[in-house]
Order: structure tokens, then sequence, then C-alpha cells
């Protein structure tokens, strides 16, 4: 059956299953579900109902919502119905920060019909033209954060073991990435993650300490987009409340202050076949395939249109900048800033690495709608590899040293250098379209050009140290 055409009663979970999973839930302890959908931002809402209430609520006759009313979303109005979320039992976890407690992701319906404005339907709908065009779509993402803490009502960073400013010779700070030291110190908060992720099976490879005091990225083992779409949102949250236990908060706001290096998110895809779903579409032979050259012609095409949803507040496009004044540790960001590829070139958007046969896009980070990135991830790589798009020639130089005309000349075009840039190409890319849907990708940019233009009517710190007394 064709996605769009299932009704909410064909999509609701077996009844045995139900059954068998309260039943494991009853015996672990659980009290309470968190039936979960997610808005247009990538963020998790719900409401909490009792274990007793399980069976209705995977019957669709649990809790509804007014979407409309608080999701940025005004295509409906109060005289409209309410959203029924339904249950993905594959997605069923006690929460590791709190056993009493279980969650579920949800998919939302409206009137008998997939809900329009759900990014979760969204993301389901390009899974299923990828398999129909015979593939299907697998991520790893490299999710980095701030560790933070509040001191006399301002953050500072977590792990800090300098003076605070004014409080004693605070030395200039050196990049700590990797470094032992650092690592150890932070094995409390780090520990505690580790052993979380490792019991929900993610295959956690390793633990970053990054370049910014108090900044971590976690490597854990890619899965199909949908998993990781669900992993990405999950740890969001996890990752906070396992900080509140250590007397912290997690950010994942791109760039907290000038200093700092960039928290991004690398998005790792790659592509098999549906008819030899072991096979990497992107290897042959221990070499790359032509598909992958193909899969990068597709997401160029729609890179500044991927870049809008990736990257997709006005904060992260201080980060993709090559170098930084006042940075900490280095010169260089290490961030891409040019719609380009290259083999294992950490400055172009694309990256192709030299550990796995993946496609490495270096423009996206933590506040991005992973349902919504991931899916036009996929959609382009299909979309690149059934036209069989030409990227051109890689481009193996570091874009940080190269001229202008050196850049112009290798046909490299630079990234959106702001979120009206990038909304603005969004608004015309035909496949976001497709992925979205016009209703969501209406409600998105409307969303956007307002958080744009509340920005651009702010009067900002630089501007009153710049200007005051210039003028």
């Amino acid at each position: 059956m064709i996605y769009n055409e299932q009704s909410m009663q064909q999509a609701l979970p077996d009844k045995k299953r139900v059954k068998e999973a309260k039943t494991m839930l009853e015996q672990a302890g659980v009290k309470y579900i968190l039936s979960c959908w997610i808005d247009l931002l990538g963020v998790p809402k719900t409401k909490p109902v009792p274990i007793s209430d399980f069976e209705l609520l995977c019957a669709g006759k649990g809790p509804q919502f007014a979407v409309h009313s608080i999701s940025f979303v005004p295509e409906l109005g109060p005289a409209d119905s309410d959203q029924v979320p339904i249950p993905d039992l594959d997605t069923l976890v006690i929460c590791p920060w709190d056993h009493t407690c279980a969650w579920m992701f949800a998919d939302l319906w409206w009137e008998d019909k997939p809900y329009n404005l759900c990014p979760r339907h969204a993301l389901k709908r390009t899974v299923e033209s990828a398999r129909t065009a015979g593939y299907s779509i697998q991520a790893g993402v490299e999710p980095e954060f701030i560790a933070m803490r509040w001191e006399g009502g301002e953050p500072v960073k977590a792990m800090e073991n300098d003076p605070l400013p004014g409080e004693g010779v605070r030395p200039r700070r050196q990049a700590f990435g990797y470094d032992a030291e650092f690592s150890i110190d932070s094995m409390g908060f780090l520990g505690d993650l580790i052993d979380i992720l490792e019991d929900l099976g993610w295959n956690l490879h390793d633990v970053v300490a990054e370049g910014a005091y108090s900044q971590f990225e976690l490597d854990f083992h890619y899965s199909d987009v949908l998993t990781m779409a669900d992993r990405l949102v999950f740890l969001r949250v996890l990752l906070k409340e396992v900080a509140k236990r250590h007397g912290m908060f997690v950010t994942f706001m791109p760039k907290p202050t000038t200093g700092d290096w960039r928290s991004g998110a690398h998005m790792n895809t790659s592509m098999r076949s549906t008819k030899k779903s072991e096979q990497n579409l992107f290897e042959h032979k221990g070499k790359w395939s032509d598909a992958v050259f193909h899969a990068v012609g597709g997401l160029l095409r729609h890179g500044g249109a991927l870049t809008a949803i990736a990257c997709s507040t006005v904060n992260s496009y201080n980060g993709l900048v090559p170098r930084v004044g006042g940075f900490e540790g280095g010169t260089v960001t290490w961030a891409p800033t040019h719609m380009t590829y290259g083999y294992n070139n950490r400055s172009a958007m694309l990256r192709l690495p030299q550990s796995r046969f993946c496609i490495e896009n270096r423009a996206a980070d933590m506040c991005m709608n992973p349902y919504l990135g991931l899916g036009m991830s996929a959609a382009a790589m299909v979309e690149g590899v059934a036209s069989k798009y030409d990227p051109g020639k890689p481009l193996n130089q570091d874009l940080y040293s190269m001229g202008a005309d050196e850049i112009k000349a290798s046909g490299a075009q630079r990234l959106p250098r702001n979120l009206l840039e990038a909304i603005e190409i969004l608004r015309d890319d035909t496949l976001a379209k497709e992925v979205l849907g016009e209703p969501m990708l209406n409600s998105y940019l409307l969303y956007k050009t307002d958080e744009w233009e509340r920005y651009h009517q702010t009067v900002t710190d630089w501007e009153v140290q710049e200007y005051l007394r210039l003028y």
C-alpha cells in the first residue's frame, strides 16, 4: 500500500504486540508513558499518560493535540479538528534517566490522514520513495554540544578550571581537542553517557573532547535514516537529562561565544540496493563507486536548500566561516565554507572520508530538524543517482587558503552566508517542496523568515561597540 493512502486504522500497532509490550513495561516497573510527536523545529511534544492507558494510546484513543495552536503551522484554526498521535512500537524504550517512564515516537494523523505538517511522516514518505526507486538510505550523525552551568546567573563552561573573569589570572585558552586531562576530568558526566548509550545498543565508538572548553562529540554506529532521526531527537533529550544530574545543562547552539569552536552535526550518508541490502553502493572493490559521485551531484544541486534545513538558525551561519578573530586554540575553524566536495577535505561542504564509504555533509548542526535534514539528503542522493548527475572534479585544496579567482575557477559556490540567503534558496527548491510538501515548506519559510526579521531588527552588542562612538 502507498504510504499516503494508508488510513489511521491501518497504521495502528498490532493488538497482540501492544499487550506484550504493556506486560514487559509493567514487569519493568514503568508507570508513565511519553508518546512523543515532533514539531516543525524537531522538538518532541507529549502528554504523559499512566501505563493503564497504554492500550488506549496505541489504539489512537489516547491524548489528542491542537498542534496548530503551538507549532508554527497556521494553516488550521481554532474550529478545526485536533491531531491524533499514533505511537510506533519499534521505538519503545524505557527512559535511562527515569525507569518509571517509557518513551515512544508517534506519527500525527488528522481526519484519518497522515498530518501534512508531521516531519516524521515526511521522512517516511521519502524512505518509501527511495525504496520504490530501489534504494535504502543509511545515516550516521556526529552530534557535538557544549556542557555548561550557571554561575552568578550567567552561563559558563561546565568543565571550566580557570578563574572566571575578574576572579584571578585567566590565561589564554588553548584548543582542548583530544586532551587527556580534560577527558579524565569529564568522565563523571561522560561515563554516564557511555554506559547509557551502550545499554541502548547504539554501538558507541568513542567520545571526543572537542576544541572548545566543555565541548564534546559522540560517535556511534550508523542505522537507517528514520532510526537515526529518532535517535538524534532522543539524544537531545537524554543529554539534557543526564547533564542535570551533574548540575549542568547542555546547549546545541552552534556558537555560544565568538571564540568557541562551532558545534556541528555532520551527516554521513550512504545508499544500498533493496535487492542487495548488505551492499554499500558507494563502494566497489575497495574503491569509490560511480554511484557516490552521482549522489554528490544530487546533494550539491540542492546544497543551498539543504543547508537552510540542516543549518536552521541565525547562529548557525556564524560558524560557516574560515577564520575567526579571537578564536581559542587556533586561527582556522575547520568548518565548511563552500558547496563543493573533496577527498578528506574538511573545508568543503561534502567530504569523502578516508575511513568509510559514505558522504559526509559538514554543513549541519544539532539545531536542525533531523527528519527534514536527513529526508532532504536522502531524496537528493536518490535524484542524483537516478539522473546520473555529474558533480564535477573534486576539490582537494584548502579553501581557506585559496583566492577568490581560484575558487571561482574551481566551480565551488559559497555556502549561504546567513539564514536569509539560505531560506531564499529553499523557497525555490522543487525537491524541498516534494520532501516537505508545500504546507510544511510554507510554514517553515514563514517561521524562519520571522526569525530572521526579529534578529535583523535587534541591536547587538557588536553594533554598539563598533558604532556608538565612531560616528
